[in-house]
């Protein structure tokens, strides 16, 4: 009877073995599963930051950007009252409205470069109002360079109506120190 006793008794020991085993084995497995997740939501989180960052960065630029067009405007007035040129009759901003009243008739009459040239030359306020313009347009477009990850935003301005006029202006300038 004691064999048959110990017989029992070995056999339970070995089942609670084996069900202690598959619970640690499910155990374990579930704790895989928990990590697994953990960082998959750690990397989620991460992503989620990066983008609010951007977000954020862009909104601070734009912003920004009202202030700065604004500046930028302050400087044109003047030069678009010396060189008689008025803004487009659009919906857009009045800053892009002056600079596409100053791109449209130069690409009419490329005489519009000589009148800027001379009154740059002629006129100290307006040649300081081309160069504050010129330091502030570079300054903005720096500043959005430096703060848009990806780069978009950047080359619509250079290669937009911001960028034509900062060549225009560049070249009225430089036309007027060569012959000084």
């Amino acid at each position: 009877m004691s064999n048959t006793l110990y017989l029992v008794f070995f056999i339970v020991l070995i089942l609670l073995n084996i069900v202690s085993l598959l619970i640690a084995l499910h155990s374990n497995k579930k704790i895989k599963n928990v990590i697994k997740s953990q960082n998959l939501e750690y990397n989620l989180i991460v992503k989620i930051q990066s983008l609010l960052k951007n977000k954020s960065a862009t909104n601070t630029v734009t912003e920004h950007a009202e202030m700065i067009y604004q500046d930028l405007l302050q400087n044109l007035i003047p030069i678009m009252a010396a060189i008689d040129i008025m803004p487009r009759q659009t919906p857009e901003h009045p800053l892009w409205r002056a600079l596409g009243g100053i791109m449209d008739e130069y690409a009419k009459n490329p005489f519009a470069l000589e009148k800027l040239r001379r009154s740059i030359k002629l006129d100290s306020e307006i040649a300081r109002n081309v160069d504050n313009y010129m330091k502030r347009a570079n300054g903005f477009l720096q500043y959005l360079s430096n703060n848009e990850p990806d780069g978009i935003l950047t080359a619509t301005f250079t290669d937009g109506l911001l960028g034509q006029s900062i060549t225009f202006f560049a070249q009225a300038q430089q036309l007027a120190n060569q012959d000084e």
